[in-house]
């Protein structure tokens, strides 16, 4: 029996349970860093089919590592499961919530993070039945949407050794793309006033929310002066208790976005001296926390050239009646407008018909070399270290936005489930490839220390800095 086949029908064979696994991770929900349920589900599976499993890892207990084999190549599959503040959302085509401002699965994590581990399990049960030797490292990355966990685990040095590190993505699309992403900054701004009656003693107060205003307004000038493909948002979490007492602390939150590394800390030095200024004018005393940052990503043709050469080879998802009638529904809420605007954004080769369908059926060649799309993430950290490559499959109807109910909806249902089966084996598939065949971890060595240059990766977070842990909880 092929390898190939082998991998295949296992995934097969134990699709009951990827999927079960996949729905109790929807059914926790749990913010970032504080994933216990749905890691500890991830970790455990994986250690019940023979990895070795060390948790807790780059100061984030619910970060693990788990390691099958010794010898070489080492191959990385990274999972996250991590869900989004207030997106709470029934497995239903309309907007209701399990429990009102509860966290919800809005960029589909419990498949992201189901996908790696079947692909991780059954990749092991292959190489193990057969007799081939390769090191399989699952690393299950905690608070993508918020606190980016891989930069923790790039910066304590777990990636180092590895040859190449895969991941998946559910989306609107079956996509490989070399576009780049930007760039982050997550920073935020305390400011400290003085209390008083602001009616009776106005003159005595000093108001926290004043600074907290006017370094808006100065930001939101400076956006004139800031390059095309910067992004700037922000805000208020916190801005006083009542109107009759000067806010004596208020709190903005930033995220700060450009193409390169140096690009977006040039504009945030900007907007460190804005905030300052602010401070200035209101008497008031400012506390920077600099959150996390992340680089931009560095992408890798040769590992996207194997992932689609797999996602064509492999059956695509066939949708019941059921799924349909699910996905039509979710469109209802979604205009064409929308469709293609949202097709537009990921550079799609053929948006204008793709813009027509339910979901997408088909798979174009890697595309957007040389451009770039304005979202962020921590999988860029380690396209630095090591030759990266993350994938999209379509678990969504085309134009729902992640980040939204439609998607939570429908990353706990068939069109998810489906979604994640396939996934799972076009993962799987790819590392057997690259282990069967080394020159294609060479051409990816290859082409990653070109792209790379002669830049150097610096850490945007010091060594001493931790996880921030307790972030829910101020």
């Amino acid at each position: 029996m092929s390898s190939k086949k082998f991998v295949f029908d296992w995934i097969e064979n134990n699709k009951s349970r990827i999927i079960d696994i996949s729905d109790r991770i929807w059914d926790f929900a749990e913010l970032g860093l504080t994933e216990s349920q749905s890691s500890s589900l991830l970790s455990r599976e994986l250690e019940q089919h023979g990895f070795t499993v060390e948790r807790g890892v780059a100061g984030m207990p619910t970060a693990f590592v788990a390691t099958w084999g010794n010898r070489r190549p080492v191959i990385g599959i990274m999972g996250e499961y991590d869900a989004l503040p207030g997106l709470s959302q029934k497995r239903v085509p309309w907007n209701e919530p399990v429990e009102a401002g509860k966290p919800g699965h809005g960029c589909g994590h419990n498949i992201h993070g189901t996908s790696g581990m079947a692909a991780a399990i059954a990749l092991k049960e292959t190489l193990e039945a057969q007799g081939r030797e390769a090191t399989l490292k699952f690393f299950g990355c905690p608070a993508e949407e918020n606190f980016s966990g891989k930069i923790y685990l790039v910066r304590d040095s777990y990636f180092s050794g590895v040859d190449v590190v895969l991941s998946h993505h559910p989306s609107i699309i079956n996509a490989v793309s070399l576009a780049s992403t930007v760039a982050v900054n997550s920073v935020k701004f305390h400011y400290y006033g003085k209390p008083s009656h602001a009616a009776a003693f106005p003159e005595h107060g000093r108001s926290a929310l004043d600074a907290v205003e006017l370094m808006n307004v100065g930001v939101n000038y400076l956006r004139e002066h800031v390059i095309q493909d910067a992004r700037i948002h922000y805000i208020i979490e916190q801005g006083g208790g009542q109107p009759n007492i000067v806010p004596p602390y208020a709190r903005s939150w930033y995220y700060i976005r450009a193409p390169e590394r140096s690009q977006t800390e040039f504009i945030t030095d900007w907007i460190l001296d804005i905030a300052k200024a602010a401070a200035t004018m209101t008497r008031t005393e400012l506390k920077i926390e600099f959150i996390v940052g992340m680089h931009n990503l560095i992408p890798n043709r040769t590992l996207g050239d194997v992932i689609v050469s797999n996602m064509r080879a492999i059956d695509k998802p066939t949708y019941d009646h059921e799924d349909e009638v699910f996905a039509r529904e979710i469109t209802k809420s979604v205009s064409l407008d929308t469709k293609r605007d949202v097709l537009k954004e990921f550079k799609h080769p053929n948006w204008e018909t793709l813009a027509e369908k339910l979901m997408d059926d088909e798979v174009p060649d890697p595309w957007g070399e040389g451009t770039i799309v304005h979202g962020s993430t921590d999988v860029s950290d380690v396209s630095w270290q090591v030759p990266t490559m993350e994938f999209n499959t379509a678990a969504w109807a085309i134009g729902t936005m992640a980040h939204s109910w439609q998607s939570v909806a429908q990353s706990g249902v068939g069109l998810g489930h489906k979604s994640l089966i396939f996934a799972s084996k076009v993962l799987a598939a790819t590392v057997l490839d690259l282990i069967e065949d080394h020159t294609l971890i060479n051409k990816a060595k290859e082409e990653h220390r070109q792209r790379i240059g002669s830049r150097i990766y610096t850490s945007p977070i010091p060594p001493e800095a931790k996880p921030p842990l307790d972030a829910w909880r101020k």
